[in-house]
Protein backbone atom coordinates (compact mmCIF):
# COMPACT_ATOMS: atom_id res chain seq x y z
CA UNK A 1 0.00 0.00 0.00
CA UNK A 2 0.74 3.68 -0.74
CA UNK A 3 0.00 6.68 1.01
CA UNK A 4 -0.80 8.90 -1.79
CA UNK A 5 -1.95 12.27 0.30
CA UNK A 6 -4.29 12.61 3.40
CA UNK A 7 -7.42 10.81 3.49
CA UNK A 8 -6.63 8.77 0.08
CA UNK A 9 -4.87 5.24 -0.30
CA UNK A 10 -4.31 3.70 -3.86
CA UNK A 11 -3.25 -0.05 -4.72
CA UNK A 12 0.11 -0.30 -6.33
CA UNK A 13 -1.31 -1.97 -9.50
CA UNK A 14 -4.23 0.90 -9.80
CA UNK A 15 -1.78 3.43 -9.82
CA UNK A 16 0.61 1.35 -11.59
CA UNK A 17 -2.48 0.95 -14.29
CA UNK A 18 -3.58 4.92 -14.23
CA UNK A 19 -0.16 5.71 -15.40
CA UNK A 20 -0.11 3.75 -17.87
CA UNK A 21 -3.33 4.92 -19.27
CA UNK A 22 -2.25 8.50 -19.57
CA UNK A 23 1.12 8.01 -21.30
CA UNK A 24 -0.94 5.70 -23.87
CA UNK A 25 -3.54 8.65 -24.27
CA UNK A 26 -0.69 11.41 -24.18
CA UNK A 27 0.48 9.22 -27.06
CA UNK A 28 -2.37 8.69 -29.58
CA UNK A 29 -3.11 12.08 -28.97
CA UNK A 30 0.28 13.03 -30.10
CA UNK A 31 0.37 10.50 -33.13
CA UNK A 32 -3.45 10.99 -34.27
CA UNK A 33 -3.61 14.93 -34.11
CA UNK A 34 -0.28 16.20 -35.44
CA UNK A 35 -0.86 19.70 -36.77
CA UNK A 36 -1.38 19.67 -40.10
CA UNK A 37 1.88 20.89 -42.63
CA UNK A 38 1.80 24.26 -43.62
CA UNK A 39 1.73 24.57 -47.72
CA UNK A 40 5.75 25.39 -48.60
CA UNK A 41 6.06 27.91 -51.61
CA UNK A 42 5.96 26.03 -54.59
CA UNK A 43 9.49 25.66 -56.02
CA UNK A 44 8.37 27.69 -59.04
CA UNK A 45 7.63 30.57 -57.18
CA UNK A 46 9.47 32.82 -55.00
CA UNK A 47 7.57 33.79 -51.38
CA UNK A 48 7.63 36.70 -48.66
CA UNK A 49 5.59 36.48 -45.46
CA UNK A 50 2.66 37.62 -47.39
CA UNK A 51 3.26 37.48 -51.08
CA UNK A 52 4.37 34.81 -53.90
CA UNK A 53 5.45 35.68 -57.31
CA UNK A 54 5.61 32.78 -59.74
CA UNK A 55 7.88 33.31 -63.60
CA UNK A 56 8.34 30.60 -66.25
CA UNK A 57 5.39 28.34 -65.42
CA UNK A 58 2.79 26.35 -67.42
CA UNK A 59 0.72 26.05 -64.48
CA UNK A 60 -0.55 27.28 -61.67
CA UNK A 61 0.78 26.10 -58.36
CA UNK A 62 -1.76 23.64 -56.60
CA UNK A 63 -1.65 25.48 -52.99
CA UNK A 64 0.74 28.49 -51.68
CA UNK A 65 0.87 29.53 -48.16
CA UNK A 66 -2.73 30.13 -46.78
CA UNK A 67 -1.92 33.81 -45.65
CA UNK A 68 -0.57 35.70 -48.44
CA UNK A 69 -1.94 38.63 -49.74
CA UNK A 70 -0.69 39.34 -52.78
CA UNK A 71 0.07 36.82 -55.73
CA UNK A 72 2.03 37.69 -58.86
CA UNK A 73 1.46 35.10 -61.71
CA UNK A 74 2.98 37.15 -64.60
CA UNK A 75 4.35 36.37 -67.86
CA UNK A 76 3.69 32.62 -68.34
CA UNK A 77 2.46 30.44 -71.00
CA UNK A 78 -0.70 29.60 -68.77
CA UNK A 79 -3.26 28.67 -70.83
CA UNK A 80 -6.43 27.19 -68.97
CA UNK A 81 -7.31 27.39 -64.98
CA UNK A 82 -9.53 25.21 -63.00
CA UNK A 83 -12.08 27.27 -60.92
CA UNK A 84 -10.76 26.16 -57.49
CA UNK A 85 -7.29 27.64 -58.45
CA UNK A 86 -7.25 30.03 -55.43
CA UNK A 87 -9.99 28.46 -53.23
CA UNK A 88 -8.68 29.04 -50.14
CA UNK A 89 -6.54 32.07 -50.23
CA UNK A 90 -9.22 34.26 -48.90
CA UNK A 91 -6.71 36.78 -47.52
CA UNK A 92 -5.82 37.51 -50.82
CA UNK A 93 -6.08 41.56 -51.75
CA UNK A 94 -3.69 41.84 -54.83
CA UNK A 95 -3.88 39.60 -57.75
CA UNK A 96 -2.42 39.40 -60.88
CA UNK A 97 -2.87 37.06 -64.14
CA UNK A 98 -1.45 39.57 -66.66
CA UNK A 99 0.00 38.50 -70.01
CA UNK A 100 -0.49 34.81 -69.55
CA UNK A 101 -2.16 32.71 -73.00
CA UNK A 102 -5.40 32.86 -70.93
CA UNK A 103 -8.80 32.81 -73.34
CA UNK A 104 -11.16 32.54 -71.11
CA UNK A 105 -11.73 32.24 -67.67
CA UNK A 106 -13.65 29.87 -65.43
CA UNK A 107 -17.32 30.75 -64.03
CA UNK A 108 -17.05 32.01 -60.54
CA UNK A 109 -13.06 31.75 -60.42
CA UNK A 110 -12.95 34.53 -58.01
CA UNK A 111 -15.82 34.08 -55.91
CA UNK A 112 -14.40 33.27 -52.75
CA UNK A 113 -11.89 36.07 -52.74
CA UNK A 114 -13.76 38.02 -50.85
CA UNK A 115 -11.62 40.86 -49.95
CA UNK A 116 -10.05 40.84 -53.32
CA UNK A 117 -9.32 44.76 -53.77
CA UNK A 118 -6.92 44.96 -57.30
CA UNK A 119 -6.87 42.55 -60.31
CA UNK A 120 -4.87 42.73 -63.15
CA UNK A 121 -6.02 40.43 -66.27
CA UNK A 122 -4.07 42.92 -68.82
CA UNK A 123 -2.23 41.24 -71.97
CA UNK A 124 -4.11 38.49 -72.32
CA UNK A 125 -5.94 37.14 -75.36
CA UNK A 126 -9.70 37.25 -74.27
CA UNK A 127 -12.59 35.55 -76.64
CA UNK A 128 -15.45 37.35 -75.73
CA UNK A 129 -18.11 34.65 -76.04
CA UNK A 130 -20.57 33.27 -73.67
CA UNK A 131 -18.00 31.84 -71.62
CA UNK A 132 -16.44 35.14 -70.56
CA UNK A 133 -20.29 36.84 -69.37
CA UNK A 134 -20.32 35.61 -66.27
CA UNK A 135 -16.84 37.99 -65.71
CA UNK A 136 -18.57 40.95 -67.47
CA UNK A 137 -21.36 40.64 -64.58
CA UNK A 138 -19.38 40.34 -62.16
CA UNK A 139 -16.98 43.45 -63.50
CA UNK A 140 -20.01 45.01 -63.35
CA UNK A 141 -20.79 44.48 -59.81
CA UNK A 142 -17.82 44.12 -57.98
CA UNK A 143 -15.97 46.37 -55.88
CA UNK A 144 -12.70 45.38 -57.24
CA UNK A 145 -10.54 47.64 -59.29
CA UNK A 146 -9.20 45.63 -62.85
CA UNK A 147 -7.43 47.68 -65.23
CA UNK A 148 -8.62 48.26 -68.71
CA UNK A 149 -8.79 44.42 -70.36
CA UNK A 150 -9.53 44.45 -74.23
CA UNK A 151 -11.37 41.62 -76.58
CA UNK A 152 -8.82 39.18 -78.81
CA UNK A 153 -12.09 37.41 -80.71
CA UNK A 154 -14.58 36.80 -82.17
CA UNK A 155 -14.80 39.08 -85.20
CA UNK A 156 -17.55 41.62 -83.57
CA UNK A 157 -15.97 42.42 -80.29
CA UNK A 158 -12.22 42.56 -81.47
CA UNK A 159 -10.55 45.33 -79.65
CA UNK A 160 -13.28 45.87 -77.90
CA UNK A 161 -13.38 47.34 -73.99
CA UNK A 162 -14.31 44.15 -71.76
CA UNK A 163 -15.65 47.20 -69.80
CA UNK A 164 -17.81 48.85 -72.01
CA UNK A 165 -19.77 44.78 -72.50
CA UNK A 166 -22.84 43.99 -70.55
CA UNK A 167 -24.48 40.78 -70.09
CA UNK A 168 -26.88 41.89 -72.58
CA UNK A 169 -24.09 41.98 -75.55
CA UNK A 170 -24.25 37.85 -75.12
CA UNK A 171 -26.63 35.68 -76.69
CA UNK A 172 -26.00 33.28 -74.79
CA UNK A 173 -29.42 30.83 -75.21
CA UNK A 174 -28.71 27.70 -76.54
CA UNK A 175 -31.77 25.11 -76.95
CA UNK A 176 -32.46 21.10 -77.74
CA UNK A 177 -34.95 18.88 -78.72
CA UNK A 178 -34.76 15.67 -76.39
CA UNK A 179 -36.82 12.78 -76.39
CA UNK A 180 -39.72 13.15 -73.64
CA UNK A 181 -42.11 10.20 -74.28
CA UNK A 182 -42.38 7.43 -76.96
CA UNK A 183 -45.78 5.77 -77.95
CA UNK A 184 -46.05 2.03 -79.23
CA UNK A 185 -48.31 2.93 -82.18
CA UNK A 186 -47.98 4.19 -85.52
CA UNK A 187 -49.62 7.75 -86.54
CA UNK A 188 -50.69 9.55 -89.93
CA UNK A 189 -51.38 12.95 -88.73
CA UNK A 190 -51.57 14.89 -85.10
CA UNK A 191 -53.46 17.45 -83.96
CA UNK A 192 -53.44 19.59 -80.46
CA UNK A 193 -56.80 22.07 -78.98
CA UNK A 194 -57.64 22.74 -75.90
CA UNK A 195 -61.13 22.09 -74.64
CA UNK A 196 -62.84 23.06 -71.42
CA UNK A 197 -59.52 24.30 -70.01
CA UNK A 198 -57.71 20.87 -70.76
CA UNK A 199 -54.77 20.41 -73.04
CA UNK A 200 -55.67 17.54 -75.99
CA UNK A 201 -54.11 15.72 -79.01
CA UNK A 202 -55.41 13.44 -81.32
CA UNK A 203 -53.58 10.48 -83.61
CA UNK A 204 -55.37 8.72 -86.40
CA UNK A 205 -53.68 5.34 -86.56
CA UNK A 206 -53.41 3.20 -89.91
CA UNK A 207 -52.79 0.04 -88.70
CA UNK A 208 -56.10 -0.25 -86.27
CA UNK A 209 -58.14 2.64 -88.42
CA UNK A 210 -59.04 4.48 -84.99
CA UNK A 211 -58.70 8.29 -83.96
CA UNK A 212 -57.12 7.87 -80.58
CA UNK A 213 -57.61 11.18 -78.02
CA UNK A 214 -54.98 11.67 -75.57
CA UNK A 215 -55.56 13.96 -72.30
CA UNK A 216 -52.57 15.81 -70.61
CA UNK A 217 -52.09 14.15 -67.27
CA UNK A 218 -51.52 17.58 -65.02
CA UNK A 219 -49.52 15.50 -62.33
CA UNK A 220 -47.57 13.25 -64.13
CA UNK A 221 -46.60 15.77 -66.68
CA UNK A 222 -47.76 13.37 -69.64
CA UNK A 223 -50.33 12.37 -71.81
CA UNK A 224 -52.96 9.42 -71.24
CA UNK A 225 -55.56 7.66 -73.34
CA UNK A 226 -58.94 9.61 -72.56
CA UNK A 227 -60.76 8.18 -75.51
CA UNK A 228 -60.76 6.40 -78.66
CA UNK A 229 -63.29 6.95 -82.24
CA UNK A 230 -63.50 3.71 -83.46
CA UNK A 231 -63.71 3.59 -87.23
CA UNK A 232 -62.28 2.09 -90.55
CA UNK A 233 -59.74 3.58 -91.77
CA UNK A 234 -59.06 7.16 -90.46
CA UNK A 235 -56.10 9.10 -92.48
CA UNK A 236 -56.48 12.29 -90.60
CA UNK A 237 -58.41 13.39 -87.12
CA UNK A 238 -59.22 17.03 -87.29
CA UNK A 239 -60.34 18.80 -83.69
CA UNK A 240 -62.98 21.95 -84.19
CA UNK A 241 -64.34 23.82 -81.46
CA UNK A 242 -67.57 25.86 -82.75
CA UNK A 243 -69.67 27.74 -79.62
CA UNK A 244 -67.94 25.76 -77.10
CA UNK A 245 -68.71 22.45 -78.53
CA UNK A 246 -66.43 19.78 -80.37
CA UNK A 247 -66.39 18.40 -83.53
CA UNK A 248 -64.12 15.79 -85.11
CA UNK A 249 -63.41 15.40 -88.55
CA UNK A 250 -62.61 11.98 -89.50
CA UNK A 251 -61.32 11.52 -93.69
CA UNK A 252 -61.23 7.92 -94.45
CA UNK A 253 -59.78 6.18 -96.93
CA UNK A 254 -62.76 3.43 -97.00
CA UNK A 255 -66.47 3.77 -95.64
CA UNK A 256 -66.98 7.16 -96.25
CA UNK A 257 -65.63 10.28 -93.83
CA UNK A 258 -67.80 11.48 -90.84
CA UNK A 259 -68.42 13.87 -88.66
CA UNK A 260 -68.75 13.83 -84.90
CA UNK A 261 -70.22 15.58 -81.72
CA UNK A 262 -68.36 15.21 -78.23
CA UNK A 263 -71.38 14.94 -75.53
CA UNK A 264 -70.66 14.99 -71.84
CA UNK A 265 -73.31 13.18 -70.14
CA UNK A 266 -72.57 9.95 -71.15
CA UNK A 267 -68.70 11.19 -72.19
CA UNK A 268 -68.72 10.02 -75.61
CA UNK A 269 -67.81 11.20 -79.30
CA UNK A 270 -71.40 10.89 -81.66
CA UNK A 271 -71.51 10.62 -85.26
CA UNK A 272 -73.87 13.48 -86.47
CA UNK A 273 -72.81 13.54 -90.08
CA UNK A 274 -71.41 11.71 -93.38
CA UNK A 275 -69.02 13.45 -95.64
CA UNK A 276 -70.46 12.99 -99.49
CA UNK A 277 -68.18 10.20 -101.03
CA UNK A 278 -68.70 10.55 -104.18
CA UNK A 279 -66.78 14.12 -104.01
CA UNK A 280 -64.38 13.49 -101.55
CA UNK A 281 -63.00 9.82 -102.46
CA UNK A 282 -59.55 9.24 -101.19
CA UNK A 283 -58.84 12.19 -98.62
CA UNK A 284 -55.71 13.77 -97.26
CA UNK A 285 -55.48 16.08 -95.42
CA UNK A 286 -58.11 18.81 -93.49
CA UNK A 287 -58.26 22.17 -92.93
CA UNK A 288 -60.22 24.47 -90.62
CA UNK A 289 -60.75 27.96 -90.82
CA UNK A 290 -62.92 31.38 -90.09
CA UNK A 291 -63.74 33.40 -92.66
CA UNK A 292 -66.01 36.59 -91.27
CA UNK A 293 -67.06 34.78 -88.79
CA UNK A 294 -68.08 31.56 -90.53
CA UNK A 295 -66.64 28.47 -90.00
CA UNK A 296 -65.30 25.92 -93.01
CA UNK A 297 -63.35 22.99 -93.35
CA UNK A 298 -61.55 21.83 -96.65
CA UNK A 299 -60.90 17.98 -97.11
CA UNK A 300 -57.96 17.22 -99.76
CA UNK A 301 -58.64 14.54 -101.89
CA UNK A 302 -55.71 12.84 -103.86
CA UNK A 303 -57.58 10.86 -105.99
CA UNK A 304 -57.91 11.26 -109.81
CA UNK A 305 -61.74 11.80 -109.40
CA UNK A 306 -62.46 13.53 -106.60
CA UNK A 307 -62.17 17.16 -105.76
CA UNK A 308 -60.81 19.14 -102.80
CA UNK A 309 -64.39 20.33 -101.18
CA UNK A 310 -64.93 22.92 -98.85
CA UNK A 311 -67.77 22.63 -95.76
CA UNK A 312 -69.42 25.17 -93.79
CA UNK A 313 -71.07 25.19 -90.36
CA UNK A 314 -74.92 26.72 -90.45
CA UNK A 315 -75.79 26.08 -86.76
CA UNK A 316 -76.88 22.27 -87.23
CA UNK A 317 -74.37 21.43 -89.10
CA UNK A 318 -71.49 21.28 -92.03
CA UNK A 319 -73.00 21.53 -95.71
CA UNK A 320 -71.57 21.63 -98.81
CA UNK A 321 -70.07 24.21 -99.83
CA UNK A 322 -67.51 24.49 -102.52
CA UNK A 323 -65.52 22.33 -104.86
CA UNK A 324 -61.53 23.14 -105.83
CA UNK A 325 -59.31 22.11 -108.32
CA UNK A 326 -60.95 18.58 -109.19
CA UNK A 327 -58.98 15.53 -110.38
CA UNK A 328 -56.04 17.00 -109.54
CA UNK A 329 -54.07 14.71 -106.82
CA UNK A 330 -54.04 17.18 -104.28
CA UNK A 331 -51.96 16.14 -101.44
CA UNK A 332 -52.15 19.59 -98.87
CA UNK A 333 -54.20 22.59 -98.00
CA UNK A 334 -53.08 25.68 -96.35
CA UNK A 335 -55.26 29.08 -95.06
CA UNK A 336 -53.75 31.92 -94.65
CA UNK A 337 -54.16 36.14 -95.30
CA UNK A 338 -52.13 37.35 -97.83
CA UNK A 339 -52.49 41.44 -97.92
CA UNK A 340 -55.58 40.65 -95.72
CA UNK A 341 -57.56 38.72 -97.97
CA UNK A 342 -58.27 35.67 -97.24
CA UNK A 343 -56.35 32.60 -99.40
CA UNK A 344 -55.91 29.02 -99.79
CA UNK A 345 -52.96 27.55 -101.89
CA UNK A 346 -53.37 23.70 -102.83
CA UNK A 347 -50.41 21.42 -103.43
CA UNK A 348 -50.72 18.72 -105.73
CA UNK A 349 -48.57 16.29 -107.86
CA UNK A 350 -49.86 16.69 -110.67
CA UNK A 351 -49.40 20.77 -111.42
CA UNK A 352 -47.28 23.33 -108.95
CA UNK A 353 -49.16 24.83 -106.04
CA UNK A 354 -52.37 26.64 -106.60
CA UNK A 355 -53.33 29.85 -105.02
CA UNK A 356 -57.02 30.74 -104.51
CA UNK A 357 -58.48 33.72 -103.35
CA UNK A 358 -61.56 34.21 -101.39
CA UNK A 359 -64.02 36.28 -103.36
CA UNK A 360 -66.54 38.39 -100.75
CA UNK A 361 -69.16 38.89 -103.19
CA UNK A 362 -70.01 35.33 -104.22
CA UNK A 363 -68.75 34.39 -101.28
CA UNK A 364 -66.63 31.78 -102.41
CA UNK A 365 -62.82 31.20 -103.34
CA UNK A 366 -62.00 32.31 -106.81
CA UNK A 367 -58.54 30.51 -108.79
CA UNK A 368 -56.60 33.58 -108.57
CA UNK A 369 -52.52 32.10 -109.38
CA UNK A 370 -50.13 29.20 -109.69
CA UNK A 371 -46.80 29.36 -108.18
CA UNK A 372 -44.31 28.53 -110.68
CA UNK A 373 -41.65 26.23 -110.79
CA UNK A 374 -42.39 24.12 -107.97
CA UNK A 375 -44.10 21.11 -109.02
CA UNK A 376 -44.36 17.72 -107.16
CA UNK A 377 -44.95 19.77 -103.78
CA UNK A 378 -46.34 17.27 -101.10
CA UNK A 379 -47.18 20.10 -97.98
CA UNK A 380 -47.49 23.54 -98.73
CA UNK A 381 -47.10 25.60 -95.06
CA UNK A 382 -47.04 29.60 -93.98
CA UNK A 383 -44.83 31.43 -91.39
CA UNK A 384 -44.79 34.94 -90.31
CA UNK A 385 -41.42 36.45 -89.20
CA UNK A 386 -41.47 40.15 -87.95
CA UNK A 387 -44.00 40.72 -90.29
CA UNK A 388 -43.31 39.09 -93.50
CA UNK A 389 -44.63 36.30 -94.90
CA UNK A 390 -43.12 32.96 -96.19
CA UNK A 391 -44.13 30.01 -97.57
CA UNK A 392 -42.25 26.79 -97.19
CA UNK A 393 -43.25 24.39 -100.12
CA UNK A 394 -41.79 20.26 -99.41
CA UNK A 395 -40.91 17.90 -101.89
CA UNK A 396 -40.47 14.06 -101.80
CA UNK A 397 -37.65 14.18 -104.73
CA UNK A 398 -35.60 17.02 -105.07
CA UNK A 399 -34.71 20.42 -102.85
CA UNK A 400 -37.76 21.62 -100.31
CA UNK A 401 -37.92 25.56 -100.85
CA UNK A 402 -38.60 28.95 -99.15
CA UNK A 403 -40.47 31.41 -100.87
CA UNK A 404 -41.11 35.04 -99.56
CA UNK A 405 -44.37 37.25 -99.87
CA UNK A 406 -43.03 40.53 -102.07
CA UNK A 407 -46.01 42.40 -102.68
CA UNK A 408 -47.16 40.74 -105.55
CA UNK A 409 -45.54 37.48 -105.63
CA UNK A 410 -43.64 34.88 -103.48
CA UNK A 411 -40.38 34.54 -104.42
CA UNK A 412 -37.72 32.50 -103.66
CA UNK A 413 -35.38 32.77 -101.21
CA UNK A 414 -33.88 29.53 -100.29
CA UNK A 415 -33.30 25.41 -101.24
CA UNK A 416 -33.30 23.07 -98.49
CA UNK A 417 -32.39 19.46 -98.95
CA UNK A 418 -35.50 17.31 -97.88
CA UNK A 419 -35.08 14.19 -100.46
CA UNK A 420 -37.96 11.98 -99.78
CA UNK A 421 -39.71 14.68 -97.52
CA UNK A 422 -43.33 14.13 -96.85
CA UNK A 423 -44.06 16.23 -93.98
CA UNK A 424 -42.55 20.31 -93.03
CA UNK A 425 -43.62 22.13 -89.85
CA UNK A 426 -42.75 26.00 -88.90
CA UNK A 427 -42.85 26.62 -85.76
CA UNK A 428 -41.85 29.29 -82.83
CA UNK A 429 -41.08 29.06 -79.39
CA UNK A 430 -40.77 32.32 -77.77
CA UNK A 431 -38.55 34.26 -80.07
CA UNK A 432 -37.26 31.20 -82.66
CA UNK A 433 -38.55 30.11 -85.23
CA UNK A 434 -38.18 27.07 -86.40
CA UNK A 435 -38.63 24.91 -89.68
CA UNK A 436 -38.68 21.17 -89.62
CA UNK A 437 -38.67 18.67 -92.51
CA UNK A 438 -39.42 15.34 -91.97
CA UNK A 439 -37.56 12.42 -94.00
CA UNK A 440 -38.31 8.90 -95.05
CA UNK A 441 -34.73 8.43 -96.43
CA UNK A 442 -32.61 9.77 -93.20
CA UNK A 443 -32.77 12.42 -90.41
CA UNK A 444 -35.78 14.39 -89.96
CA UNK A 445 -34.43 18.36 -89.77
CA UNK A 446 -34.76 20.86 -87.68
CA UNK A 447 -34.01 24.31 -88.78
CA UNK A 448 -33.35 27.76 -86.80
CA UNK A 449 -34.49 31.14 -88.53
CA UNK A 450 -31.19 33.18 -88.30
CA UNK A 451 -32.26 37.13 -88.04
CA UNK A 452 -28.66 38.39 -90.04
CA UNK A 453 -28.77 36.14 -92.61
CA UNK A 454 -32.36 36.25 -93.22
CA UNK A 455 -32.35 32.71 -93.54
CA UNK A 456 -32.27 28.94 -91.87
CA UNK A 457 -29.82 27.45 -90.94
CA UNK A 458 -29.34 24.10 -89.61
CA UNK A 459 -30.34 22.90 -85.92
CA UNK A 460 -30.34 19.83 -85.38
CA UNK A 461 -31.31 16.28 -86.11
CA UNK A 462 -33.79 13.93 -85.07
CA UNK A 463 -33.98 10.20 -85.80
CA UNK A 464 -37.76 9.38 -86.81
CA UNK A 465 -39.39 7.06 -89.18
CA UNK A 466 -41.02 8.61 -92.28
CA UNK A 467 -42.83 11.36 -90.19
CA UNK A 468 -46.31 12.89 -91.53
CA UNK A 469 -47.56 15.32 -89.36
CA UNK A 470 -46.49 17.44 -86.22
CA UNK A 471 -47.96 19.45 -83.85
CA UNK A 472 -46.42 22.09 -80.59
CA UNK A 473 -47.91 21.72 -77.69
CA UNK A 474 -47.40 24.23 -75.15
CA UNK A 475 -48.27 23.48 -71.37
CA UNK A 476 -47.04 23.24 -67.43
CA UNK A 477 -43.84 25.55 -68.98
CA UNK A 478 -43.20 22.91 -71.04
CA UNK A 479 -42.62 22.68 -74.94
CA UNK A 480 -43.70 19.51 -76.46
CA UNK A 481 -43.17 18.42 -79.67
CA UNK A 482 -45.18 15.42 -81.06
CA UNK A 483 -44.42 14.02 -84.26
CA UNK A 484 -46.54 11.67 -86.43
CA UNK A 485 -44.75 8.26 -87.24
CA UNK A 486 -45.93 6.47 -90.29
CA UNK A 487 -43.76 3.62 -89.71
CA UNK A 488 -42.41 3.59 -86.53
CA UNK A 489 -43.08 5.03 -82.80
CA UNK A 490 -44.67 8.09 -82.45
CA UNK A 491 -42.47 10.52 -80.61
CA UNK A 492 -42.77 13.30 -77.92
CA UNK A 493 -39.99 15.56 -78.12
CA UNK A 494 -39.36 18.40 -75.56
CA UNK A 495 -37.77 22.21 -76.15
CA UNK A 496 -34.92 22.47 -73.76
CA UNK A 497 -33.30 26.08 -73.43
CA UNK A 498 -29.84 25.50 -72.33
CA UNK A 499 -27.70 28.88 -71.35
CA UNK A 500 -24.46 28.37 -72.37
CA UNK A 501 -23.05 30.73 -70.37
CA UNK A 502 -23.42 28.69 -67.44
CA UNK A 503 -21.70 26.18 -67.71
Amino acid sequence: MVQARPGRTLRWPDWQLSVCVLLLCMFGMAVGHRAPKTPRCPATCSCTKDSAFCVDTKAIPKSFPPGIISLFIENNNIQALSKHTFRGLKSLTHLSLSNNNLQVLPRDLFKHLDILTDLDLRGNSFRCDCKIKWLVDWMEKTNTSVPAIYCDSPFEFQGRRIHDLTPRDFNCLSADFAVYESYSFQSLSVESYEFNDDQYVVFAQPNTGICTVFIWDHVNMLFKTHYNITSRSAVYCKPVVINNTLYMVVAQLFGGSHIYKWEEDPMRFVKIQDIDTTRVRKPNFIETFQIEGDWYFAVVDSSKAGSTSLYRWNSNGFYSHQSLHPWHRDTHIDFLEVDAKPCLILSSTSQPPVVYQWNRSQRQFAYHSQITESGDVQMVKHFWVRKVLYLCLTRFIGDSKILRWDSQRFVEIQTLPSRGSMAVYPFSVGVRQYLLLGSDYSFSRIYLWDELTQRFQPFQELNMLAPRGFSLVSVDNKDILLAASFKGKTMAYQHLVVDLSAK
